[in-house]
């Protein structure tokens, strides 16, 4: 089989998984300023397969647990998808290949300490010809909009990069901006990873810090109450589930794509 040949027999069989689109970056087209490089993570690898998923409306739900809980089954969803075309690759083209998540594990350790992925899903989406970024800082797809989530695995197959979208996305409208309560994206380009996470994630390990923090300097009747307390009751089930988003606005806000 020709390139063109392989790239439509994985892109059938992740279509026929579930998956809405499927992109193909050479490694030597990926560009991320801050995640390593891909020959640090597989040495041999010549090629990235883009997943592209379109989120429910979850997001929008005023209630956390039902927009967390949508995310949760998107995440095990395309978990899922990663291993089987994992597998499919190494079995049926006899390449090998490894699968890059959307989220966790992260390296939580050295400079990175969680806020940089192995890999830039982002950056593999815009090399892949799927979209390019828009004020918010994600990657609009052209059909689909802001509201996706990717997934990736990488081949050692060497594979040309699908076509980049060339047309701005983007309106520019600023409602992505106006609408984050963090104040994240006021500066154009650039998203504040801290002033996001207060909001996105309150109950994390900045918050997991300041309560054990408090709970030592407490007389024991005090830790009682903090013990018994909604903070820790919902800093308990995030810690649980790994992780635990209360904000979607960037992805749910965003116009592009959003009568599909």
């Amino acid at each position: 089989m020709d390139t063109e040949e392989v790239k439509s027999r994985i892109r059938q069989y992740a279509t026929e998984l579930g998956v809405d689109d499927v992109g193909f970056a050479n490694v030597k087209d990926y560009n991320s300023p801050r995640s390593p490089k891909i020959e640090e993570l597989f040495p041999s690898a010549q090629s990235m397969i883009v997943l592209t998923y379109r989120e429910a409306s979850h997001g929008e739900s005023p209630s956390p647990s039902i927009a967390m809980g949508g995310r949760i089954d998107l995440m095990e969803f395309s978990r899922g998808v990663n291993y089987k075309l994992t597998r499919f690759l190494e079995k049926e083209l006899h390449t090998k290949a490894m699968a890059i998540p959307a989220s966790y594990p992260l390296d939580m350790g050295g400079q990175a300490m969680g806020l940089i992925g192995e890999v830039s899903l982002r950056h593999a989406a815009l090399a892949a010809g799927l979209g390019n970024f828009g004020r918010h800082n994600l990657i609009i797809h052209p059909r689909l909009g802001a509201k996706v989530l990717f997934t990736a695995v990488l081949c050692e197959m060497d594979l040309p990069s699908d076509p980049p979208v060339t047309e701005d996305l983007c309106t520019d409208c600023n409602i992505c901006v106006d609408e984050c309560p963090g104040s994240a994206l006021d500066e154009e380009g650039k998203t504040d990873n801290m002033k996001c996470l207060r909001n996105s994630q309150p109950y994390g390990i900045g918050a997991s810090i300041g309560f054990w923090n408090k709970l030592v300097k407490s007389s024991p009747e005090e830790q009682k109450k903090l013990l018994f307390s909604e903070d820790f009751m919902k800093m308990y089930q995030a810690q649980m589930i790994g992780f635990q988003y209360f904000c979607f606005k960037c992805l749910h806000t965003c116009p592009i794509g959003q009568n599909l």
